[in-house]
């Protein structure tokens, strides 16, 4: 293949999910300037071995590539994951046609959520962000994580029991119930 034409086909099967991939790389590393870094580090493994690529989703493929660079970054620093605060300016989505109320709840709420999905064990973590926020199906998110169907659902079902005890003890200590 030409280098010409290599180029091409990657800007055609990769540059589109670029922002998928830095979501699932935010998440799994918990700092922006690293989730830019892994994406890179991503994008120039999914460059050099584009022509391994047989067909199939180019997404499941990148963010497979996404999810091991990540690994094997967090496995090579020995981080400890739960130190980090989550930074709730990044994860914002504020929109000018709201009242004030309206984006100061909705601000709220962000927190609290992005602040529960922290807390999650990095194994469920990784499962909620690929399905709730990146809208992937079970089966992709078995493939991205090489785990069994049955785990994949297993999983999002437990992270879910965690996150509804997690947002249920903020509001009893907030005294909103």
């Amino acid at each position: 293949m030409q280098p010409h034409d290599q180029r091409l086909r990657f800007e055609q099967l990769i540059l589109p999910h670029l922002d998928a991939a830095y979501n699932l790389a935010r998440w799994l590393t918990h700092n922006d300037q690293d989730a830019q870094d892994m994406v890179q580090e991503a994008c120039l493994r999914a460059f050099r071995f584009l022509q391994g690529f047989r067909g199939g989703d180019s997404r499941v493929w990148l963010l497979t590539i996404v999810r091991n660079t990540c690994y094997t970054w967090l496995q090579q620093r020995r981080l400890d994951e739960q130190t980090v605060p989550f930074d709730e300016a990044l994860h914002d989505r504020e929109s000018d046609v709201l009242n004030p109320e309206v984006l100061h709840l909705r601000r709220v709420d962000q927190q609290k959520l992005g602040a529960a999905l922290a807390a999650l064990p990095f194994e469920f973590r990784e499962v909620m962000v690929l399905r709730e926020l990146e809208e992937m199906s079970y089966r992709d998110i078995s493939m991205i994580v090489h785990i069994p169907l049955g785990t994949v659902m297993s999983r999002l079902a437990r992270a879910r029991k965690q996150l509804q005890r997690y947002l249920a003890q903020r509001m009893d200590e907030e005294g909103i119930r």
